[in-house]
């Protein structure tokens, strides 16, 4: 097989953990009359065997399914499935011990090593939250909903204790998979080694692995009880270059309604019942929200509700095995050692360094983890949350909740000691881009973007086919209010012309101030997936020498958050360093200018109007004060040509103070996109190390892009579709996906 070709997989393969005292080689397979042959890698870890080398095996597989292959593809029926074959298996006890899962596939030679460490308690599906979505069911009146509350029924009264069985990635394996070494703990159901004890096989492994690779850093993604054991392995290797990604951490314990279930549980004699199950409504559904999130996209209705029900009925008949296996004893060991490292977590935050990852639920009833992560946030510098508000406690069980796509939003991946915004940049997935178009489907419905370019010969065109396709390029215009005009350009390159524009932003969008007072940094996660990095002369310089298509406003915050009346003016610094740099590439500038703010929204309390009350005057001088200091941090090594506080700059543009501009929507009218004709600066490079010959370049370029403007902002006048109405009119008659016409070029 050559090295392009994708393996195929036999689909009865799976994976199944066994002692470490029964496995001679990484590779094991278990044949029985009953079951089909299964495959599993099991990672040694450095307490169980005495070679440390031998724990990164991992097994070639023979056969690869094509469909597996692509996506994540697991659903609930399949983690119950293979976890009912890892917990039959290591039946017999032992201690816990590694795995590698075999749908990961291959990564790259400098993939980071995650760790998954997995949540370890019983999880109960109340009846009430599994019947409220049949209810909606039955407004469709089909004739089997009395079929699927049955299943419902019997699905309600089992208690699984499959937590720490190390599977609770298994919709993230594929992906994760692709940028990672991925290695799960699996802890068996009879296993009893301490809190302390778990820590210690952790940093073992840790420490191991970091004097392998010193230059690359360790994931801890810790799920509840994992979430405390990353903490605590942290605290105490403060040196190592750990990244943590907690979710729904379980150091909230104290504040959960697992710690009064324990006196509860005391009571209940035998094995956990149905009663248990009622009384215990620990988590809002989230298994039958995996299902009906797979109805939602669904076409067809009543296959919907067969598959529906077909899934559920194939979870009844492995819960109650799975229940037989969780004694009363188990389950308070479990709840018991929650509490043991809830309190030790949290006495230890203080010596936490790492760089961390808060992943919190909305509607997590069995731990307040949205207000777990703000206090967290809060108590540990080099933590952000991310918060998921429609989601239950066992979040990446769940649809729509993608890991991977969460990383490269915080700007969380690496592969080095630090993030590297190029050459640890991913380009967003089809998935992913699909997903960012439909969230701002309505910026684009609203404002019709025109696109035109400028062919070689001077010929303006309608789209991009003027667009120079091989890089470097560097874009340079005039930034609307707020940003408004990036929310349709990027997009528009992507789906048009295959170009991903790697803007250049404020530093603020990224780094989190010590002082606080900048606000939440997710908001931004989707410019940092479309490849936006921190405006820097370092970012610039490598941006350049990788070939990219650059998207650079030299006016930057000054034009964003412009005062009243100077819609399209430009302010640009006096520096002209960006065309020295594009110049040592010989790249293409090509000057644009967008016009349509004016059209979509109108400033009332622009910055004159908010400094003459006390109120805002005080806000604006805090958030600019925070964001010198941040910006100072960030521009050490940096050559000062954009934003605010640049040393060398003068006149309006240099110290920009930052404030917030108040406006008021209008009935939308429409964005109109000019690119000039490309300008070349290869073979230029000795010409322009003058700097009065860069200058002058520089000014032609910024002549350029107000000629741009002046023409949009007169063209647009003859366009019988500028407003709202006639377009959707049109759209209405010829399809909602047609082109809609504007005025000829």
């Amino acid at each position: 097989m050559s090295s392009s070709e994708k393996p195929k997989r036999n689909p009865i393969l799976k994976r199944v953990a066994v002692s470490t005292e029964r496995t001679s080689a990484a590779t094991t397979t278990v044949m029985t009359e009953t079951t089909p042959t299964r495959i599993f890698v099991e990672k040694k870890s450095s307490e169980l065997v005495e070679d440390e080398a031998e724990t990164k095996q991992r097994v070639n597989v023979r056969e690869y399914s094509e469909e597996e292959s692509e996506g994540n593809g697991k659903s609930l029926k399949d983690y119950f499935d293979e976890a009912e074959d890892m917990i039959k298996s290591s039946s017999g006890g032992g201690p816990p011990r590694w795995f590698s899962p075999l749908e990961c596939g291959s990564h790259t030679r400098d993939s980071p090593l995650l760790l998954f460490l997995p949540g370890y308690g019983a999880t109960v599906v109340p009846y009430h939250s599994c019947i409220q979505p049949l209810n909606a069911l039955r407004l469709m009146k089909f004739t089997d909903i009395q079929r699927l509350e049955t299943t419902v029924v019997r699905y309600h009264s089992c208690t699984t204790g499959i937590d720490g069985v190390g599977l609770g990635l298994i919709r993230q394996h594929q992906s994760l998979g692709k940028i990672f070494d991925i290695w799960c703990l699996h802890i068996p159901v009879k296993d009893r080694t301490s809190f302390t004890g778990l820590v210690k096989l952790i940093e073992s492994t840790v420490r191991s692995e970091s004097n392998r690779s010193p230059k690359r850093p360790v994931y801890l993604v810790g799920e509840s009880l994992g979430a405390c054991i990353a903490l605590a392995v942290a605290a105490r290797n403060p040196d190592i270059d750990l990244v943590l990604i907690l979710v729904n951490p379980a150091t909230s314990f104290n504040k959960s309604v697992l710690q009064s279930t324990i006196p509860l549980l005391e009571l209940i004699p035998g094995q956990i019942t149905t009663m248990l199950s009622s009384t215990l409504s620990l988590m809002t559904g989230d298994p039958l929200k995996m299902a009906m999130d797979n109805v939602a996209k669904r076409l067809s209705l009543q296959p919907t509700i067969q598959d529906l029900s077909q899934d559920l009925v194939a979870l009844s008949s492995y819960l109650p095995v799975l229940a037989d296996i969780l004694p009363k004893e188990t389950l308070l060991w479990k709840i018991e050692l929650l509490k043991a490292a809830s309190a030790y977590a949290n006495s230890r935050l203080h010596a936490v360094k790492a760089q961390m990852l808060v992943l919190c639920s909305g509607k997590d009833q069995l731990m307040p983890s949205q207000e777990e992560g703000e206090r967290l946030s809060s108590a540990l510098h080099k933590c952000e949350p991310r918060n998921f508000y429609d989601h239950g406690h066992f979040l990446l069980l769940e649809d729509g909740v993608d890991l991977v796509t969460i990383i490269k939003g915080a700007s969380y991946y690496r592969r080095g000691r630090s993030h590297d915004y190029v050459s640890d940049f991913m380009p967003p997935t089809s998935s992913e881009f699909n997903k960012i178009c439909e969230d701002f489907r309505w910026m684009r419905v609203l404002s019709s973007p025109v696109m035109l370019s400028t062919l070689a010969n001077g010929k303006i065109v309608r789209g991009l086919s003027g667009i120079p396709s091989e890089g470097p390029v560097l874009f340079v215009g005039y930034h609307n209010l707020l940003g408004l005009d990036v929310l349709t350009l990027i997009p528009e390159f992507m789906i048009e012309s295959n170009i991903l524009l790697r803007g250049l932003a404020h530093p603020m969008m990224y780094f989190k101030s010590k002082e606080g007072g900048l606000g939440d940094l997710s908001p931004y996660d989707v410019m940092r997936i479309m490849g936006a990095v921190p405006v820097s002369g370092i970012n610039l310089y490598k941006l350049m020498s990788s070939k990219s298509h650059v998207l650079l406003y030299p006016g930057g915050v000054r034009e964003a958050l412009h005062r009243k009346g100077e819609e399209y003016k430009l302010f640009w610094p006096e520096s002209s360093e960006f065309v020295r740099m594009a110049t040592t590439f010989g790249a293409k500038i090509v000057p644009f200018g967008a016009v349509g703010e004016d059209d979509l929204a109108q400033i009332v309390l622009d910055y004159n109007d908010q400094m003459k009350i006390p109120y805002f005057k005080s806000q604006i001088e805090e958030l600019t004060a925070t964001a010198a200091r941040l910006s100072l941090c960030f521009f050490i090594q940096l050559f000062p040509f954009t934003y605010l506080y640049r040393t060398d700059t003068k006149g309006e543009v240099a110290n920009q103070d930052m404030h917030m501009p108040y406006p008021v929507p209008k009935v939308p009218g429409r964005f109109y996109f000019y690119f000039g004709k490309p300008i070349e600066t290869k073979g230029r490079k000795r010409e322009l190390r003058d700097r009065e010959k860069a200058h002058e370049l520089y000014l032609e370029i910024k002549s350029e892009v107000e000629k741009c403007l002046a023409y949009l902002k007169e063209k647009r006048e003859n366009d019988p579709y500028r407003n709202i109405l006639p377009r959707l009119i049109y759209q209405a008659t010829h399809g909602f996906t047609s082109q809609v016409p504007t005025f000829e070029p």
